[in-house]
């Protein structure tokens, strides 16, 4: 009988495999990854008035208004992209000017605004540092560049990415990066759940932030639907072995309701009827202790670290502590 193992989280959006499906997969489990959350933009209006007029004057660096933008993640920069693209299509009146110059309708929106356009000025984010947490992120704003290059909008000096791959380190690179003398002011792009470490380091410096909050995560509208799919494809009679693996507290408290209705969860507060039997499992202690404590749900294994490999292994280890043997829930 074959084991699948549900995985509350957003599968991985780079060009690699997913690590957390690549452990399951290894250990011969069935993994699927179903969104527990959205992004929901916000203030874009906003950030598109502060994009429009920012920047600074090329190759003056206090002639501007940000001494850089600071990007942790790559939502933040899908906001910087969305209005980027309302920036774009707002200047298609170049179109219009194509004909008056004879210039080519078939050419690159982008290209037409760096030959019709005056010469850059405050309006220019082009020397403008980003500074972005990751590699991760960097490669989100460098994206955004690519898709765009004649852009007075989009970023090209992207700082920290790899060397800087948590917020407190962002936060002393950037402490050090910053030159004397000039500009000490950032713009720093947030979501609705955010950390005071960095803020605080910068704070510290006498770097003076001008915080946006440009998106917000919610439960996904959709959970339901791409659940129940799942299921339908994998085992619409409800057979085989199945493990709920929970990575958050409040993505577990947001889908709870939900599962319910699918599984047949060990001591559940709103008991199923489902045939799909199922286990459960946390990525940590504060995610199993809120399952048990405030949706008295039984949790089964908790992984030892927080890592794919350590989480996969620890239902692994549970088949064989059970005597269920080594190859128990394999395909």
């Amino acid at each position: 009988m074959s084991t699948s193992v549900l995985l509350l989280r957003s599968p991985s959006e780079d060009d690699g495999p997913d690590k957390y499906e690549e452990a399951f997969r290894a250990r011969g489990y069935r993994p699927v990854s179903v969104s527990v959350l959205e992004t929901v933009h916000r203030n874009l209006d906003t950030l598109r008035d502060v994009v429009k007029r920012g920047g600074r004057i090329a190759d003056e660096y206090a002639g501007g208004r940000y001494a850089g933008v600071i990007v942790t993640s790559g939502r933040a920069c899908e906001a910087w992209r969305v209005v980027v693209q309302q920036l774009e299509e707002e200047s298609s009146g170049a179109q219009d000017r194509q004909q008056d110059t004879g210039m080519s309708r078939d050419r690159p929106l982008c290209e037409v605004e760096a030959l019709t356009d005056p010469p850059r000025t405050v309006f220019d984010w082009s020397t403008v540092p980003f500074y972005a947490v990751g590699a991760a992120t960097a490669s989100a704003l460098s994206s955004i560049h690519d898709a765009c290059p004649a852009s007075r909008y989009v970023p090209h000096d992207i700082r920290g990415g790899a060397n800087a791959g948590t917020a407190e380190k962002l936060a002393h690179f950037i402490v050090s990066d910053l030159p004397e003398g000039g500009s000490r002011r950032l713009l720093y792009l947030t979501g609705d759940k955010n950390r005071d470490t960095l803020p605080s380091i910068l704070g510290e410096a006498e770097i003076d932030q001008e915080s946006i909050q440009v998106y917000a995560t919610q439960g996904s509208s959709k959970f339901e639907e791409d659940l129940a799919r799942v299921l339908e494809a994998d085992a619409p009679d409800g057979a085989g072995r199945w493990w709920i693996v929970h990575f958050a507290p409040s993505a577990a408290k947001t889908v709870s309701p939900t599962l319910v209705k699918y599984f047949n969860i060990p001591i559940a507060e709103e008991a199923s009827s489902s045939a799909r039997r199922a286990h459960v499992a946390a990525i940590g202690p504060t995610t199993s202790t809120f399952l048990r404590d405030e949706l008295h749900v039984e949790v089964t294994v908790v992984a030892e670290k927080p890592t794919p490999d350590a989480l996969a292994e620890g239902i692994a280890e549970w088949y064989r502590t059970h005597e269920l043997g080594s190859n128990a829930g394999r395909l």
